[in-house]
C-alpha cells in the first residue's frame, strides 16, 4: 500500500487520503505543471485546492480550513472562500515528491495572498510540510506568529 500524503478531513462529504499517486492523477485543468509560470520565485507541480475540493465535497458548514503540519507542528486556519479558487498544493519536482528540504510532503500556496483582502490570510498562511488539511465551521488551530517580532523569529529558526 502506498502511503498516504495528505488526509483531507472535517466538514467534508467524502474525508479522503491521497498518496503521490494519487495527486499525479488528477486530471490536468486541476494540476498545474511548472508553478515558477505563476510565480518566478516556486518550482514543481501543484494540484489545485479547488480540484481537492471538488473530491472531499465540503458541507454548507464548512467555512475555514486549517493546514496542519505534523513534522515542525505548524497550523494555520485561513478563511475557504478567500482561497478556494486561488490556492495549490506543490507536490512533486522533476517529476519526483516535493522532498522535506523543500517543505515536501506537501507546500500549501496562495499566489499574491495579500489579495485575498483578509487580515486572516498572510505570509505565514503558505504552509511547508503540510500532511493534513481539515475543514471546519470555525477557525481551527493556528500557531502562526502574532506580530513581526515572533514572525523574525520564526523564520531565524527555520533558516537554523
Amino acid at each position: 500500500m502506498t502511503k498516504p500524503l495528505l488526509t483531507i478531513d472535517g466538514d467534508v462529504a467524502s474525508p479522503l487520503s491521497l498518496s503521490f499517486a494519487d495527486l499525479a492523477a488528477f486530471p490536468m485543468e486541476q494540476q498545474i505543471i511548472d508553478v515558477s509560470r505563476i510565480d518566478p520565485k516556486r518550482q514543481g507541480d501543484a494540484v489545485t485546492l479547488a480540484g481537492l475540493l471538488e473530491r472531499v465535497k465540503p458541507k454548507p458548514s464548512a467555512k475555514y480550513l486549517t493546514l496542519h503540519a505534523s513534522t515542525d507542528d505548524f497550523h494555520a486556519s485561513i478563511p475557504l472562500d478567500a482561497v478556494r479558487e486561488r490556492a495549490f498544493l506543490i507536490y512533486r519536482v522533476n517529476g519526483e515528491p516535493l522532498s522535506q528540504k523543500a517543505g515536501g510532503p506537501l507546500r500549501f500556496y496562495i499566489p499574491d495572498f495579500a489579495a485575498c483582502h483578509t487580515s486572516e490570510i498572510d505570509e505565514c498562511a503558505n504552509v511547508k510540510f503540510v500532511d493534513r488539511i481539515e475543514l471546519s465551521a470555525a477557525p481551527g488551530e493556528d500557531n502562526r506568529p502574532h506580530d513581526a517580532q515572533e514572525h523574525a523569529e520564526l523564520h531565524e529558526r527555520e533558516a537554523k
